[in-house]
Order: structure tokens, then sequence, then C-alpha cells
């Protein structure tokens, strides 16, 4: 365990955030382990929260938009706690927990300006409307499946993912024209 770390946190008086490696797709239940362990054991003055940092955004398939939270660091919880022996041990001990993001296994706090932007980012996107998720990229060759240029063939030139938009040049009288459309008026070739 990192001494260093741990005095530095009894002389702040305050908790700092680490990162924790956890298995890929267990976040969720991983986090409610330690929510519970840390209610079990009575440790609660010495955790604050525990974030899985995610976004919201909206998937459309079969033709129905659903909203859903996509992981932004897929295997990684954000931890706020004081660590000492009990609080390192606690969390160690957890079922899915890998390890403390650190040097050789040091655990290291992050730094105030990545916690500012990690949960700045959650806050905004929580605040914000949720993006689309667009399976299409730039330089994707796609075909228009429906609407006044249906069937016919084009190259991405953008996508807002904020909107839902793309952006296809199509071929109309030997130039090329940028055409708007909805993502879910595309499929790829």
């Amino acid at each position: 365990m990192a001494k260093d770390a741990a005095s530095s946190n009894s002389a702040a008086g305050g908790m700092l955030w680490f990162v924790l490696k956890v298995q890929t797709n267990r976040e969720r239940t991983i986090r409610e382990s330690l929510l519970k362990k840390v209610k079990l054991e009575g440790l609660e003055e010495f955790f604050g929260d525990i974030v899985i940092p995610s976004e919201k955004v909206v998937d459309t398939r079969g033709g129905a938009p659903k909203e859903h939270d996509r992981k932004l660091f897929p295997g990684y919880i954000m931890i706020q706690m004081i660590l000492n022996d009990d609080t390192w041990y606690l969390v160690r001990d957890t079922s899915g927990v890998g390890d403390f993001a650190g040097a050789a296994g040091k655990p290291m706090a992050m730094e105030q300006h990545e916690v500012d932007r990690m949960l700045g980012r959650a806050e905004q996107q929580a605040t914000a409307a949720p993006k689309v998720q667009i399976q299409f990229s730039s330089g994707d060759v796609v075909k228009i499946r429906e609407g006044t240029f249906e069937n016919f063939e084009g190259t991405i030139e953008a996508v807002d993912e904020h909107n839902g938009k793309i952006s296809v040049l199509i071929e109309i009288f030997g130039r090329s024209t940028p055409v708007e459309l909805d993502h879910w008026q595309v499929e790829a070739i």
C-alpha cells in the first residue's frame, strides 16, 4: 500500500479520488458490492462517491430510438475515499476489483484537474441532450434507402451525433452534391 498517499490523506483530512481497474461489463454490480461492503463494515465516513464515468447516447435499432448509458472507460471505476489499511483491504477484497490504477501497484490519487474534467464531463452529459449513436464515420460509402434520393450511393462527408444527421456526397448530373440526411436513412454498402 502507498504509505505516502495514506499519510497525505490523513494530513489533509479530505478524501481523494482513485481509479479502480475492474472486470469489464461488471462495473455496476461491483459498484453495488462496494457500497454494500462499506455500509456493512461501518466505514461510510472514509468513502465518498463511487462513479462509473458514462454518457447518455441514443441508439436506433429496429426503427425505435432507445436511450442508454455508454461507459466512457469500460473496466474502470472512480472512487472517492480516504486511503488507509481498512479502506484499502475493503476495496481490494471486493470481488471483481483488480487493482488501483497507479505506478507499480501503488495507489495514486487523481490530480484535481483530472477529477474536474472527468466529473465535469459526466455532469455535462447528464444535463445535455443525449448523443445519437451513429455507426458511420466520414469517408464511409453508403446507400440511401429512403427519401428523395433513394437507391443513390454516396460518401459520408460529416457526422452530427447531437442531431442524428449525416452529410452524404452524392453525384447528381456529374457533380458531387452534399445532402443532409437522418442517420437511419442510409445503410452501409
